[in-house]
């Protein structure tokens, strides 16, 4: 227990303790007679508040304690409650009023940067207590076993330094502020940010901690050392679940089974088979927060080193992030304001055009749900709301928790292939092409656009993704781990911020697409996006290439996705020289390099033919135990294993090329009648709608051309019997097709001819 006390003689404040100086226990404070106290203790200034009086319930000094925190987090009663209450109207003569005496609340920011819909901040609201928002920058925690790092590249902070600014303004506006903190080197239990929270406290006297969840599992292990380890010194550390719209260790497949597991169909049917709690509604950003006493000492925002530029030689900064900052909104309100525009226009044509690269028909949010300025369910929340609600875009944040419900089944998820033979796939190490697809010069107009909106904007839609994705894995033979690197983890290329690409680099979703693109993930995708033939969906006229690739503006539209068949006449017009002002194509026989890469798979395939089902042809994956626990009921710490001690193999959805390659190794990929290559989603729909209008219309017309013959042999009939001739029959008379007719109306605007 402390007595705090105003010396009158000396009008110095000191901090006084009965029994030689010694704190009580479960007491926090300074423990030395000379420290100053905190500002905000209350003390008391009576005649009789000498050193050496009566003791402090006889005097009538203002005791003031913090209680300390029992095995169940509560806080002990004191005896003392009503003493407390009545000078807590005290005031120190000299000093402040200070804005509250309780103990502050820590509220840890991390991947949840606003104000709205934050259940962390609603709870640290509720105590009542003052709060204190921080921010801890640990990039050594962030990278997981592998140095798959989640924001620790270029792109990413960038983004992450302009939303905390963004964040900060916000809070001051309540009347807060953000305090920015750099861990040290991380060391002991729980790492460099446990070592930082213990100091917080230290300095503070807070006794609770509030953060929302993060799911990466090096992360949620680094939450749980670090709540462990702060509810040992008595602090109470509480996480809430916001990240996604499903805590990914929640989801069961009990009463849906295994077949189909990777597949977004799959998840959705466990998750209403094992529903979890409800959502609920969206939670109203706070007007005020209550401030502490005493603020913590913090570093400035400039010091994390999060928006660092590098420096040529000369002396002159390297602007990187400025087609960055001309291309979005860094702020929670650009958060939604981003999002209220595409539900009030995009949202109509996403369904059906949502590939489009050359029209804004894509939400663009991606960023802010990753950084936290907007919440899944506010995003679910409002696009339910919305007058248009299309079921693709509320999939795809199903397609978000899946993600991480595959990352916590599989940690190893970002770095290894998960289908074992293709572990030992055949790539190519061809640095050169590597080199072409990174900076946008494959030659390949789309592709090469692409890949420049990225390095400009940090951002492509997810049809570009696909696009630049099957270029690298099916046409170049280079390895998905390229590929995920330079769109997420920091290899030192933009100066020393990092590789990096993507603003929106998250370390689930990123993994995922690419692991089911390099042919090694849960699902197989059963197309490969030709770099040509995809181009007619996504961008028809060339605007898109017109944009990112200026060089070839002067191109016509039929050709601007094919300059190497234009002839020498028309690439003079256009100023295009090629190998010189656009670069040539790095591969030119596609349908060679497609059946290289078949060929590979049917050989690892046969070379590990123990992963694969003699009976359906399927992979087999040997299945994490987490899931042998669920399917069997059993303890995943069990180590449950099949008979002979070998794992459970589960039969994976595998692609029927793969399957029909099997039987013929060496056929060629134009031969395979399940060949991969598509024009592109809605070619692929309009060639399927022209050939079924071709053929009904080929059958109507025989159809009309029959009944015309029947109807003028009864004419001539009747006329040689000498009969009148038939009346027209009544009703509604035959309706010509016009344009407006959607039986004749083909996708793409052609109409077909009214017979």
């Amino acid at each position: 227990m402390k007595d705090c006390e105003l010396s009158a003689p000396s009008q110095e404040r000191q901090l006084r303790q009965p029994g030689g100086g010694q704190t009580g226990s479960g007491c926090v404070g300074p423990t030395s007679v000379s420290q100053t106290p905190r500002r905000g203790q209350i003390c008391s200034a009576g005649a009789d508040s000498r050193e050496g009086n009566n003791s402090p319930e006889e005097s009538g000094d203002l005791v003031t304690e913090v209680g300390a925190l029992d095995p169940s987090g509560k806080p002990k009663r004191s005896k003392k409650r009503r003493r407390r209450r009545q000078g807590a109207g005290r005031q120190v003569v000299g000093l402040p009023p200070a804005p509250s005496a309780a103990a502050p609340v820590l509220l840890w920011f991390r991947r949840d940067l606003r104000l709205c819909d934050n259940p962390a901040l609603t709870a640290a609201l509720e105590v009542g207590a003052p709060v204190i928002p921080i921010f801890i920058w640990s990039p050594e925690e962030e990278e997981g076993p592998a140095g798959v790092t989640v924001a620790t590249g270029g792109a990413c902070k960038y983004w992450l330094h302009q939303a905390l600014s963004c964040l900060c303004a916000s809070l001051e506006r309540n009347g807060s502020h953000l305090v920015f903190l750099r861990s040290a080197e991380a060391g002991g239990e729980g790492g460099s940010s446990l070592q930082t929270l213990k100091e917080l406290v230290k300095e503070t006297g807070a006794r609770t901690v509030m953060a929302n969840a993060l799911y990466e599992p090096w992360l949620k292990d680094r939450d749980h050392a670090a709540a462990v380890a702060l509810w040992k010194s008595g602090v109470e550390c509480k996480m809430f679940h916001s990240y996604c719209l499903r805590d990914p260790y929640s989801v069961r497949t009990e009463g849906v089974g295994l077949r189909g597991i990777g597949s977004v169909s799959h998840f959705l049917s466990c998750c209403r088979q094992n529903p979890g709690p409800a959502l609920g509604a969206p939670l109203e950003p706070p007007t005020a927060l209550p401030v502490p006493a005493h603020w913590p000492r913090g570093a400035p925002l400039e010091a994390l080193g999060l928006a660092r530029m590098p420096r040529r030689k000369d002396g002159t900064t390297v602007d990187w992030a400025a087609s960055i900052r001309k291309s979005w909104d860094f702020s929670e309100e650009g958060a939604h304001a981003r999002l209220e525009a595409f539900l009030g226009d995009g949202v109509y044509r996403y369904d059906k055009e949502s590939g489009r690269a050359d029209a804004p028909n894509t939400s663009c949010v991606s960023p802010y749900l990753h950084f936290g300025q907007l919440s899944p369910r506010w995003v679910l929340w409002d696009a339910k709301a919305a007058r248009c609600r299309p079921p693709k875009f509320q999939r795809k944040l199903a397609w978000r928790d899946l993600a991480y419900w595959q990352l916590s089944l599989f940690p190893e998820l970002p770095w290894e292939s998960l289908r074992p033979p293709y572990k030992a796939l055949r790539w190519s190490s061809d640095r050169r092409h590597l080199k072409a697809w990174q900076r946008g010069g494959t030659g390949y107009p789309l592709v090469d656009a692409a890949m420049r909106q990225l390095w400009l904007t940090g951002w492509m839609n997810n049809y570009m993704r696909h696009v630049v994705a099957s270029f690298l894995i099916a046409y170049l033979h280079l390895p998905w781990q390229e590929g995920y690197r330079w769109f997420q983890v920091r290899n030192g290329c933009r100066g020393d911020t990092g590789q990096d690409t993507l603003v929106d680099a998250d370390v689930a979703i990123d993994a995922m697409m690419w692991q089911n693109g390099g042919m090694c993930g849960l699902d197989h995708w059963n197309f490969v996006m030709h770099p040509v033939d995809a181009a007619m969906t996504c961008d028809p006229d060339g605007s898109y290439v017109r944009k990112w690739c200026p060089e070839l503006s002067g191109l016509p539209d039929e050709l601007i996705h094919k300059p190497w068949k234009c002839p020498a006449s028309v690439l003079r017009r256009a100023g295009v020289v090629l190998g010189q002002t656009y670069p040539e194509r790095i591969v030119t026989d596609l349908e060679e390099r497609r059946s290289r890469s078949l060929r590979d798979v049917a050989l690892v395939r046969k070379q590990f033919g123990q992963y694969v089902d003699e009976r359906s042809g399927c992979d087999l994956l040997p299945l994490p135990p987490r899931l042998v626990s669920e399917a069997l009921g059993s303890s995943p710490q069990g180590g449950v294993e099949a008979a002979g001690g070998r794992p459970f193999l589960l039969p994976l959805i595998t692609r029927m090329e793969f399957k029909h390659q099997q039987g013929d190794p060496d056929a060629d990929a134009a031969s395979n009648p399940y060949n991969a290559v598509l024009k592109g989603y809605v070619s692929r729909k309009r060639d399927e709608a022209v050939a079924f209008l071709h053929e009904r219309d080929f059958t109507a017309s025989v159809m009309q051309e029959g009944a015309r013959r029947r109807e003028r042999m009864e004419s001539d009939q009747r006329r040689l019997e000498g009969l009148p001739r038939a009346s027209e029959p009544r009703g509604r008379a035959r309706r010509t097709p016009t344009a407006k007719d959607r039986f004749s109306v083909v996708p793409g605007g052609a109409v077909t001819p009214a017979r």
